[in-house]
């Protein structure tokens, strides 16, 4: 089952990730931007891409992008509201690691309702909205399935977490959560292997923006996990929410759960 929403953020999203093939497959220049972080013409082309489809699609909804951002354009955001990454993990795009996805979200009164995840190395495809569930596509002309994320198994859990920006104490962290079996990976596909059952809990003690998380937060939920602030190294303190405009848009610690 496939929303109308849905439909056009998974064809902006795919639309996108044909761009960044095509330059993925060339040779590319990246420059730092003033956080220190690359961005890459694949980055722009992307999200001129998507802007494009959610204009057309969705004309009255403000959509807050991160090269946009970068750049100062930030729209005024009231309840609804889109969180675009064109290209989520820009450092595993210029290693030529394969682990980078095109990331959009939508917020809706601070909640991350929908999001489509799309990582372009492998055509993996992962959608989920409130009320609708969510699906996964492994290649193009594959059918898409239902996931959910998994029971807490009775013994150690399987935690993911990133591969280019760990944490000093990760390791401990990890352990004092019940983590026996530690799996690195880049961009917002940690949390889709969480809503797909191959990881128990992503914690991020790390800095990372709205657009970075809202799209893989909202495949997470609608595959039955959750996503909760941090208050220092394991205490949970509320969900993770959007519209954070004093902030920058900037969140705070969290950590992804399956069931």
């Amino acid at each position: 089952m496939t929303s109308a929403l849905l439909t056009t953020l998974i064809d902006a999203a795919l639309a996108a990730g044909d761009a960044i093939d095509a330059i993925y497959a060339e040779d590319f220049a990246s420059v730092t931007k003033t956080d220190g972080s690359p961005v890459t013409e694949a980055d722009h082309l992307a999200e001129a891409i998507i802007l494009e489809r959610l204009a057309g699609a969705f004309p009255d909804v403000p959509v807050v992008a991160e090269e946009e951002a970068a750049a100062g354009r930030i729209p005024d955001v009231g309840r609804r509201f889109f969180l675009v990454d064109p290209l989520d993990g820009t450092r595993g795009f210029v290693k030529r690691t394969g682990e980078f996805t095109v990331n959009i979200g939508l917020i809706d009164a601070h909640e991350p309702v929908a999001g489509v995840v799309y990582a372009p190395v492998g055509a993996a495809l992962y959608y989920g909205e409130r009320g609708v569930g969510a699906f996964r596509r492994i290649g193009r002309d594959a059918e898409a399935e239902p996931i959910r994320t998994r029971t807490r198994p009775a013994g150690g859990l399987s935690g993911i977490g990133s591969r280019d920006h760990a944490a000093p104490g990760t390791a401990e962290r990890m352990a004092a959560l019940g983590v026996t079996d530690f799996v690195p990976a880049g961009s917002s596909l940690k949390f889709c292997l969480v809503a797909e059952g191959t990881a128990d809990v992503y914690p991020r003690w790390g800095r990372t923006m709205e657009w970075d998380t809202a799209a893989g937060q909202a495949v997470l939920e609608a595959a039955g996990g959750r996503v909760m602030v941090l208050e220092g190294d394991v205490a949970e303190a509320g969900p993770l929410r959007y519209g954070k405009v004093e902030a920058g848009f900037a969140n705070p610690h969290f950590i992804a759960w399956g069931q």
